[in-house]
């Protein structure tokens, strides 16, 4: 697919078996006891679940907006937070109410139909992560909201908001707890990825540090009702257990992450969870955990309700590239010789597809295991091997050549051109080497994200939206001194890099920050991260101190009377995005794709370009694509919708069947979060959270937009 893309359909899709869609739609149903008799009040059908249901499909059985009418749409109404700092919150709908994040992570709640206001409450933790969803949970009487705040997951009253005095404690689980690291307070944990709940637990991953010291990655379930933890799986294993021997000996003790950062997905029938998990930190050089490193970068089926491994597979053996599983999987029905198969189906940053059986993990794709060169770095040592699926073919590109670099103009191009040829460009699973920079391509957001696919049960297509852009990396010597450089090079250089210059907007410039911030300000994101970045509990106050002297003034002096931080022999020189010099991506469009893959043949049904510079498109130059965060949804009507797109700022409905562009609308921010769909009152809605972020020449904000179809007053909703 690396050629000029052309949309091509692929007629006759194969239907998934009637029990996948029943249990789609019963993912989507009506909370028991939340709904009057069927023959007495409205139709009303609920989002409960992030993903739409336990399966995560992203896919509704509402047909209410169609191919017809889908160009009516307008706004129904829209909630404003009043807060800047951007979204990716997918609200959650259940019994008329919605419910969601403000970008600080204030949990509220609005009338589903009119956007009103029904509360919100700030739970006393100022949160500086992303915020992907909340959860849900019922026993028909008692009903409760599960939202990860920072390190906290807290239960509160869906109907106030409130706090439950009697989970955990006050209400909230410190998540930094529990994981065999002291002390606890030292730990960097995040939840920014919603739970998935499975009968009376709540099961959570979260992220971690990708440098050391990080907390091993346990996925862990807690008691519902009382914040008990009822069962930790251990990504990085301990002794006796299955997956020990792909470590050193005592690499549990100090190694980190393998953590399930980006959500799960559930089948409720047969009690499974299916966890896809990141690298293990440090991300880019392994000397100190040499072998294949399970758990990390795997697909682990999990009994829900005790935690045992049912089965996995590593997509990534001793990861160096930062490769994790970035989007939870999603569960279908497909046609495997004339029968049925139910099948997890999980995306990677490469752009691969990779889709199991969900009993056993049997591969329903031809495999290829592949050997790579070794690493030239002292100490490591990389892994001979590494799989790649064989079918679908990649849904983004996999080599960047000369005849790949841009044409904007021909002076990007030959700029393009002289700094293409200083860097190595092999492909995949090339490792890094000392002193010179190899391409990573598709970059190191994918590809695949966090956004994840929409899943359409009916006829077993998956929908894929993809960024295309080249990102490169490189390795340094430590210097082993204990100073304040030293702390920024292996703390904070592998994001902002040597120089301090980042790869905006996602990774920003520390240059000048004096001037932006005080040293009040710096210490709060040292401590408690902010956007992509975590905290660093584990500096002293010492060391917090130089550090905020040596961004503020560039001087850097030995530090006396404090230990210095566990250095790797290595480090990561920093994440750059291989941009011309007027901010745009150095390799040929398209930068962005959206991708619709039929299941049950690995065939593409259509593949378009996805997003625009506006500023490119007023002089022409559109279909460029873009980066694009966020996931889209699929419906019964016929429709993809899907925000994502980092500088546009529309909001679009394409036809699922063609990838014909039918509907699009302007929002007030860049909508980088995935939409949802529900039913109340007969109405259908759409809703997304719209928050930017992503493009340094715009603000950021965080606004919930719901569109419908204007109603028609005499059309009975009954």
């Amino acid at each position: 697919m690396e050629g000029p893309l052309r949309k091509t359909a692929i007629c006759a899709p194969t239907l998934a078996s009637a029990l996948g869609i029943l249990l789609i739609a019963a993912g989507a149903r009506q909370t028991p006891g939340d709904q009057k008799s069927e023959t007495t009040a409205p139709r009303q059908q609920d989002w409960p679940v992030y993903g739409g249901s336990p399966e995560n499909t992203r896919y509704t059985t509402l047909a209410e907006i169609n191919r017809e009418n889908v160009k009516q749409l307008a706004v129904a109404w829209s909630y404003d937070t009043g807060e800047e700092g951007g979204l990716q919150t997918s609200p959650l709908i259940v019994g008329g109410t919605l419910y969601g994040l403000t970008p600080t992570q204030k949990v509220f709640a609005l009338d589903a139909a009119t956007g009103n206001e029904l509360w919100k409450f700030a739970l006393g933790v100022v949160g500086s992560q992303p915020d992907r969803g909340l959860a849900y949970w019922s026993d028909g009487q008692d009903k409760r909201i599960l939202v990860g705040v920072m390190n906290f997951l807290y239960a509160l009253d869906a109907s106030t908001g409130q706090p439950i005095p009697g989970f955990a404690k006050q209400g909230r689980i410190d998540l930094r707890e529990d994981l065999g690291r002291t002390p606890a307070t030292a730990q960097s944990i995040d939840l920014t990825s919603p739970g998935i709940v499975y009968r009376d637990l709540i099961i959570v991953g979260g992220r971690n540090p990708e440098t050391l010291p990080a907390p091993p990655g346990d996925i862990r379930a807690y008691d519902v009702r009382t914040g008990r933890l009822r069962w930790s799986f251990h990504t990085i294993p301990h002794p006796g257990e299955f997956g020990y021997k792909t470590w050193p000996a005592q690499a549990w003790k100090t190694s980190g992450a393998a953590n399930n950062w980006t959500g799960m997905a559930l089948d409720p029938q047969r009690g499974i969870v299916y966890a896809p998990t990141g690298s293990a930190a440090f991300d880019f050089y392994g000397a100190d955990r040499i072998g294949d490193d399970l758990f990390a970068d795997c697909l682990i089926a999990l009994d829900a309700e005790t935690g045992k491994r049912i089965w996995h597979f590593q997509g990534v053996h001793h990861d160096l590239w930062d490769r994790d599983f970035p989007s939870p999987p999603a569960l279908v029905t497909v046609k495997r010789d004339g029968k049925n198969v139910d099948a997890v189906v999980q995306t990677s940053k490469q752009g691969f597809v990779y889709l199991f059986d969900r009993a056993n993990g049997r591969l329903l794709f031809p495999m290829e295991v592949r050997k790579y060169p070794s690493s030239p770095v002292p100490g490591e040592r990389a892994s001979a091997t590494q799989p790649l699926p064989r079918r679908p073919a990649p849904f983004a590109r996999q080599l960047l050549t000369e005849e790949l670099l841009t044409n904007r103009t021909p002076a990007a191009h030959q700029w393009a051109l002289e700094q293409f040829r200083k860097f190595r460009s092999n492909g995949q699973f090339v490792p890094f080497s000392v002193g010179s920079d190899t391409v990573i391509f598709p970059g190191f957001d994918g590809g695949a994200e966090w956004g994840g696919p929409a899943v359409d049960p009916e006829t077993g297509i998956i929908y894929i939206n993809s960024n295309d852009v080249a990102w490169t990396g490189a390795l340094a010597p430590n210097t082993g001194k204990n100073s304040p450089r030293s702390i920024y090079l292996s703390q904070c250089g592998v994001c902002h890099g040597e120089k301090m210059t980042g790869s905006p907007p996602a990774m920003p410039s520390l240059v000048g920050v004096s001037s932006r911030l005080t040293a009040t300000q710096i210490s709060a994101v040292i401590k408690n991260g902010k956007g992509r970045m975590p905290g660093f509990p584990n500096l002293n106050q010492d060391q917090v101190s130089a550090l905020i002297d040596y961004l503020m003034s560039g001087k850097s002096k030995e530090l006396k009377g404090s230990a210095p931080l566990l250095a790797m022999k290595f480090r990561f020189t920093g994440y750059r995005k291989f941009l011309d010099p007027e901010g745009y991506p150095a390799v040929a469009p398209p930068w962005g794709t959206l991708n619709a893959i039929d299941l049950n043949t690995g065939e593409y049904v259509w593949k378009i370009p996805f997003g625009e510079y506006p500023e490119l498109a007023a002089q022409g130059q559109t279909d460029t694509g873009t980066e694009n965060y966020g996931g889209p949804i699929v419906t019964a009507g016929g429709l993809l919708f899907i925000g994502a797109t980092n500088f546009d700022k529309k909001f679009r409905a394409y036809d699922k069947s063609t990838g014909q562009l039918l509907w699009e609308a302007a929002l007030p921010f860049s909508g980088n979060a995935t939409p949802a769909s529900y039913e109340v009152n007969g109405r259908q809605f759409v809703v997304i959270a719209a928050g930017g972020g992503k493009d340094p020449k715009s603000r950021s904000g965080g606004v919930y937009v719901a569109f419908a179809v204007p109603d028609e007053p005499s059309r009975s909703r009954q």
